[in-house]
């Protein structure tokens, strides 16, 4: 069961957007995210809005068949650069472009390479962008492969999740563990950079499994890697066996000494932290569509229950991919829902996103009643002095956080929003960027 939309004010059926997402939108990348809701099999862990062919029922329902799927991205691609010049924003190519999922790669190729097509046409696509697509190590072959590089894709993201069979059992992921490296294999031979996902503190997932995945991982020398710290989220398979009794829950110890080797045997290899959860082997390979997310840029979500962000003002279309579809085969606006950040909003976002970032927080993004809890947040051993920050001459000071600060990141950001203060309880590990 994937988690209901938020709450907000409903969406205009034009999709336009009020004037004040166009103030200073010169100065903003724009992204595009591409959602594909298609899984072979549901993962018991995963909340994530996706079907299998037998969730969506009949193939001729408009936006349950996969066939006809990216004809109907391509609809909303074209919506966008309507909306978005409507609106009177400027026009803006993409910088980076991610399909997420599901699995897109249960997609032929040349569908993929139609939804970029689509960005290319209507928005335009700035030289040297990023363009991503995640995948299971089993839904990929050689040449599809190379035609998704021929096509303009630069990266792959597999999600690995483990090297162990028994964690990837109770993580319901179907793979051969052997299957990795030979896809990360395949990518390289196809041009493309690759990022491999991991999932820690699995029911029954040791210290030592944990490093046998780590280990499984660097051998296959990606350019980047993200670990997430598991999370049982309700509605979904795993959070019913573990209210059963037949799995144990995480143990947040457990998973904050994962981390801890995660940062440990990661940084012997040399990569860098630069996101709580990411690691990647020079600054250059750091997923640059994410990074747009934590600094607050603009984004376009195509696709049914992808969210959007554009100046301040956030959207999010209908869940199921037969109301998404028919919404667009109407001429409407699939979005249902939006709201409109204001300043103070905003305000508490950019310490939110902002201080998970290695680059530091800017403390003239920090409200003084959080400016005076610095102190004892460094002498806790949560931040850096930002005295000691380094910062050049003209540049304000910045908030980083030490290892202990990214395990208790939550803790930290109540801290500096003047909320609370900093409480060992609390988690920092387990965000993933939302699309």
């Amino acid at each position: 069961m994937s988690p209901a939309l938020p709450d907000g004010d409903p969406a205009p059926a034009d999709g336009l957007l009020p004037a004040s997402a166009a103030t200073g939108a010169a100065t903003r990348d724009l992204g595009v995210y591409l959602h594909v809701p298609f899984c072979r099999v549901r993962c018991g862990y995963c909340d994530f809005n996706t079907y299998t062919a037998s969730e969506l029922g009949p193939p001729e329902l408009p936006g349950a068949s996969q066939a006809g799927y990216a004809g109907a991205l391509v609809e909303e691609v074209a919506l966008a650069a309507r909306v978005l010049e409507a609106s009177g924003l400027p026009r803006r190519e993409v910088s980076t472009v991610f399909v997420g999922g599901g699995t897109p790669t249960l997609l032929p190729a040349a569908d993929l390479a139609r939804g970029l097509d689509a960005v290319r046409e209507h928005l335009g696509l700035a030289a040297g962008a990023e363009v991503t697509t995640e995948a299971n190590p089993d839904s990929v072959t050689p040449a599809s492969l190379a035609e998704l590089a021929a096509a303009g894709y630069t990266r792959v993201s597999f999600g690995m999740q483990s090297a162990v069979p028994h964690v990837l059992a109770v993580l319901e992921r179907t793979h051969d563990p052997a299957r990795v490296p030979q896809a990360v294999r395949w990518a390289r031979e196809a041009g493309l950079a690759v990022s491999l996902d991991l999932i820690y503190g699995a029911p029954g997932e040791s210290l030592a499994d944990w490093r046998t995945s780590l280990d499984a991982a660097l051998a296959c020398e990606p350019d980047h890697l993200s670990a997430y710290a598991l999370v049982v989220e309700e509605g979904t398979a795993m959070a019913a066996r573990v209210r059963r009794g037949e799995l144990p829950a995480p143990d947040p110890d457990d998973e904050a000494a994962q981390y801890e080797l995660a940062d440990a045997v990661l940084r012997d290899a040399g990569y860098g932290w630069y996101e709580v959860s990411n690691w990647a082997r020079t600054p250059a390979d750091a997923c640059r569509h994410n990074v747009a997310y934590w600094r607050g840029q603009d984004w376009w979500g195509a696709g049914p229950g992808a969210h959007s962000h554009v100046g301040g003002v956030r959207w999010w279309n209908a869940k199921h991919p037969a109301a998404w579809a028919r919404r667009l085969a109407a001429g409407t606006s699939p979005a249902v829902g939006r709201e409109v950040l204001d300043d103070d909003a905003r305000a508490v976002e950019a310490v939110l996103l902002g201080v998970r970032l290695a680059e530091g927080l800017p403390t003239s993004l920090v409200p003084p009643t959080g400016l005076a809890q610095v102190p004892r947040l460094v002498a806790d051993g949560l931040l850096e002095d930002p005295a000691r920050s380094g910062a050049p001459d003209g540049e304000q000071p910045r908030l980083r956080l030490t290892l202990r600060g990214r395990l208790l990141a939550d803790a930290v950001v109540r801290a500096l929003l003047g909320w609370e203060g900093a409480g060992d309880g609390a988690a920092g590990v387990t965000s993933r960027a939302a699309s």
